[in-house]
């Protein structure tokens, strides 16, 4: 919806859908992502790239953002969907492997809390491979904040650090994507 809202053709496709869909909390979410088929689920995330990217209203440009599970996913879909793929934006999102990384052509912008220790596990490899394969990209961090600062339905939302990252989102978008 933000991404509509800023003129951009949008999908947001729900993953959970072949067990009843988005069970409207993130706790309940992350249970039911567990029984699902992982290989799956990523190919119908980067199905539903494709398809977007075909839609007769599409430009051809295809951006990926997601926030969490969404955000290793948009990694994901980085190294998935090489040329077809112009822009990445994970939120927080865990990095793929750096095998992996050569594959990437898409510009990148990451973001990540500065209390998420998991996720920020993998960011130094991630970003010296990025490097490494002359991918363009920009990471910022977030001073004071954890996991999920953007999801404004939980306690860890941080507005100020949120209005920040969308803003430079759609920024990166308009440049890659327009």
């Amino acid at each position: 919806r933000r991404a509509a809202d800023d003129g951009f053709l949008a999908l947001a496709p729900d993953g959970l859908y072949p067990i009843a869909g988005y069970p409207g909390n993130d706790d309940d979410g992350r249970a039911m992502q567990k029984i699902l088929d992982q290989t799956k689920l990523r190919q119908d995330m980067a199905n539903s790239a494709r398809y977007l990217k075909s839609h007769e209203l599409s430009n051809r440009k295809l951006g990926v953002t997601g926030f969490c599970w969404g955000g290793a996913t948009s990694n994901f879909l980085a190294a998935t969907l090489g040329d077809e793929l112009n822009a990445a934006v994970p939120y927080y999102g865990r990095a793929p492997e750096t095998s992996a990384v050569p594959n990437i052509s898409a510009a990148v912008m990451a973001h990540y809390a500065e209390e998420d220790p998991k996720v920020n596990a993998t960011r130094p490899d991630y970003e010296t491979a990025l490097k490494a394969n002359g991918v363009r990209h920009q990471i910022y961090s977030y001073a004071g904040t954890r996991h999920g600062f953007h999801n404004n339905s939980t306690p860890r939302f941080n507005e100020k650090a949120a209005d920040l990252a969308w803003q430079r989102t759609i920024a990166f978008f308009k440049e890659h994507l327009v």
